[in-house]
């Protein structure tokens, strides 16, 4: 879900669109569309936040923010307010975007259904909350750390519980060998090996867009387009493609595994190879260029017992 304009993501800037579909709500457009701080050497990005209007209006200003590519359900009350904000960053011919939402109804625009240069694909990843769809072919549910695919340009309708999400908005004709299978793949749950891969490369990126240089905008891009390709076509040579951007995304699972496993005295090199589903070569090759991974693991815990004796305030950690 985002605030786009009709126009499709390859031929308009996202500042554009993102400055039309806010416009209806005029007295507060101001407030609506906020660019964030970066430098000139970083990625653009663009923000949305209902809590900068009164509460009444709150969810009517992000209900016309989609209206453009969504339909949002009435709310008989809106006295209460409505939380929604989101951040977006404009990858070129992509858009990856961060949201946290009240519960809401959502449908499909009945234009788009006419009108195939609209037919994107969304790559959504709940990082909380449900969302349940039903599209064409019948209905699908959809929890934390699956993604899903929509389609902007099909009949579709369902629900979202209150969550925060990140989406990835793939035009449908960004890669031709991918786009039979996005389009195969529509309205249902990636729930693969490939798939989960791509939850944590999702989770990795919104990590790094604030941070990256707008110089590595084509290596980045380049990535993402490796990984979906190795997701929905799992061949060969689209995983060996798609090598580079694995490898840094199990190395940060296995980081965040390592961390949350700092004071079990069972972890071991078996127990986290189990855990990643990966080869002990594998997991050599990764743990190489920190002299193995029970060094890296006793480095980790003694790091984190000198943190603890330098802050007298608190207790020294078990490990």
């Amino acid at each position: 879900m985002n605030a786009y304009d009709e126009i499709i993501l390859s031929d308009a800037s996202l500042d554009h669109n993102f400055a039309h579909a806010a416009a209806p709500v005029a007295e507060y457009s101001a407030l609506q569309v906020k660019r964030p701080s970066f430098d000139s050497t970083s990625i653009p990005a663009f923000q949305f936040d209902t809590r900068t209007m009164p509460l009444h209006h709150q969810y009517e200003s992000w209900r016309k923010s989609f209206s453009s590519i969504l339909e949002f359900g009435e709310r008989r009350d809106g006295s209460g307010g409505f939380e929604g904000n989101q951040t977006i960053w404009d990858l070129g011919r992509l858009a990856f975007s961060r949201i946290r939402t009240s519960a809401l109804e959502f449908a499909s625009v009945p234009g788009h259904t006419r009108r195939e240069a609209l037919d994107h694909w969304t790559l959504t990843l709940p990082l909380d909350g449900a969302i349940s769809t039903v599209g064409p072919a019948g209905s699908f549910h959809g929890g934390a750390g699956i993604i899903q695919v929509h389609s902007l340009g099909r009949w579709f309708e369902g629900t979202i519980t209150d969550s925060e999400m990140l989406m990835l908005f793939v035009p449908r004709d960004f890669c031709a060998e991918m786009a039979l299978s996005l389009h195969a793949s529509e309205f249902s749950a990636i729930d693969t090996a490939m798939g989960r891969l791509l939850s944590d490369y999702f989770i990795g990126l919104a990590k790094r867009l604030p941070i990256i240089d707008a110089e590595n905008l084509p290596e980045l891009v380049g990535a993402t387009q490796a990984m979906i390709r190795a997701c929905v076509l799992p061949s060969p040579g689209n995983i060996e493609e798609a090598q580079a951007p694995i490898a840094r995304v199990l190395l940060e699972k296995a980081r965040r595994i390592v961390h949350a496993k700092l004071c079990d005295p069972t972890f071991n090199a078996k127990v986290l190879r189990r855990e990643l589903a990966i080869s002990r070569s594998g997991l050599y090759r990764m743990f190489e260029p920190f002299g193995g991974v029970m060094h890296y693991v006793q480095r980790q815990r003694l790091l984190r017992c000198t943190r603890g004796i330098g802050r007298p305030d608190r207790p020294t950690p078990y490990c």
